[in-house]
């Protein structure tokens, strides 16, 4: 072992010889949540598909434990992304959603559950309405 890498691991211990989360994991953890909520996907949806409970993946979120490389490689696929993602840009600030692009999303991601063709029509036909947007029979907007 190099004299050059002791400080870092040492760093990177606790007490009892366990490796503890560090900046990079904060990065990869970050990188996750930002990824996450930019498809609009909860926690729990993304902890199903690692197959573990949604406070571990907020641990992994917060930096507060870290991912194994098989588990990042599982959120990678859940999130559509390639693992690189979750290293790239270390400088790069993604903006997170704000609460009317989180409405939205979430607003999209219920439309898409609705099982009725007929009730999807329905409610795309309110939101027009809502809007102002209601065709008069030729495609084009209502007359005021």
């Amino acid at each position: 072992m190099t004299a050059a890498a002791e400080p870092a691991e040492t760093e990177a211990r606790a007490g009892r010889g366990r490796p503890r989360a560090g900046a990079l994991d904060v990065l990869v953890g970050k990188r996750a949540r930002e990824r996450r909520r930019a498809l609009g996907l909860t926690m729990q949806e993304v902890a199903a598909a690692l197959g573990v409970p949604y406070q571990q993946l907020h641990k992994y979120e917060t930096g507060a434990n870290r991912l194994s490389a098989g588990r990042l490689f599982l959120l990678a696929g859940a999130l559509g992304v390639g693992v690189a993602h979750f290293f790239e840009g270390e400088d790069e600030e993604v903006a997170a959603p704000t609460g009317h692009r989180r409405a939205l999303l979430d607003l999209v991601r219920n439309f898409a559950r609705i099982p009725d063709r007929q009730q999807r029509e329905a409610v795309a036909r309110l939101a027009r309405t809502l809007a102002g947007l209601e065709a008069d029979g030729d495609g084009g907007p209502a007359a005021p």
